[in-house]
């Protein structure tokens, strides 16, 4: 009898090691960086897209952190380091980033039911601007940095096609293209440098009247902001990526969160989509992507 109390102690004691060893806690996954490029404020671009990575967490199972920077260097240093494993880019830094850094593109942005958007020069109704010839002198105000793909190569092109060249104008720089058309729209410049549905933002709106404002020229349409991966990820997560952000559209919930990243939905995008970006690059910056 004692024999058998003892090998049930043994026998208990055994399955109590074991039963520990099973709950023991597993190593979790290092959470995943989304990065967004300065766009916007810091704080209003957590706020607009915090609800979108939740979803993203949610949907794919993982813990994502959004990392949002106060201007473009340090975006792009971050971009450099490979930081983010998920990109918002503009387009000038996505073809930038791609052969430099190994980053590829999964989605775009379809904003205002727009999935492209062209570079366009904004003056006032009023002025005595009427072809791109009569800014020769004058200043112009783009909106961003010379980085912008819209605001600044986009319309810096337009105006080498109509004979103006570097000098031939002066240049002054706004934090946007919305602060640029706000700029002109008060005669702090004679042409605004922005994208060709700036006048159509409900916040550009609120601020200015927009029936005193036209489009002078309007560039070639393109594909819209793109939303990339880090060259490391796995095809299965990327495509995961993916189809979360483009079956948003696809529920109610999934609206809210577009509608709070002001976004109309995400639509498929290859990397070819960006080859008439790289063109226009290449022409003025002298810059060239082409893989």
């Amino acid at each position: 009898m004692k024999i058998i109390l003892l090998l049930l102690s043994i026998s208990f004691l055994l399955g109590e090691v074991k039963t520990t060893s099973a709950s023991e806690p597993t190593v979790k996954a290092a959470p995943l960086k989304l990065g967004i490029f300065p766009r916007r404020r810091a704080d209003a671009t957590a706020k607009m897209f915090q609800p979108l990575v939740e979803s993203l967490s949610k949907q794919l199972n993982v813990s994502i952190v959004l990392e949002t920077t106060h201007d473009f260097a340090s975006f792009w240093e971050n971009v450099a380091n490979q930081e983010y494993d998920i990109v918002h880019f503009n387009q000038y830094h996505y073809v930038k980033s791609h052969p430099n850094y190994g980053y590829r593109v999964i989605t775009r942005n379809v904003e205002l039911g727009y999935s492209k958007i062209a570079g366009a020069l904004l003056v006032r109704r009023d002025s005595q601007i009427k072809s791109l010839k009569d800014l020769k002198g004058k200043k112009i105000v783009f909106g961003g940095g010379r980085g912008a793909m819209q605001a600044y190569i986009a319309t810096t092109y337009l105006l080498r096609q109509a004979g103006l060249n570097k000098g031939d104008y002066f240049e002054q720089f706004a934090l946007n293209p919305p602060k640029a058309c706000i700029a002109t729209f008060y005669r702090q410049a004679a042409a605004a440098g922005a994208g060709n549905y700036v006048l159509e933002l409900p916040h550009v709106k609120k601020q200015i009247n927009t029936d005193e404002m036209k489009y002078l020229a309007v560039g070639e349409s393109m594909a819209h902001l793109p939303w990339a991966v880090k060259q490391s990820m796995p095809d299965e997560q990327a495509t995961k990526i993916k189809n979360a952000l483009i079956n948003l559209i696809n529920s109610e919930k999934g609206k809210t969160i577009l509608k709070s990243a002001q976004i109309t939905k995400f639509i498929s995008s290859t990397d070819q989509d960006y080859d008439a970006h790289r063109t226009i690059i290449k022409n003025v910056l002298n810059e060239d992507f082409f893989p």
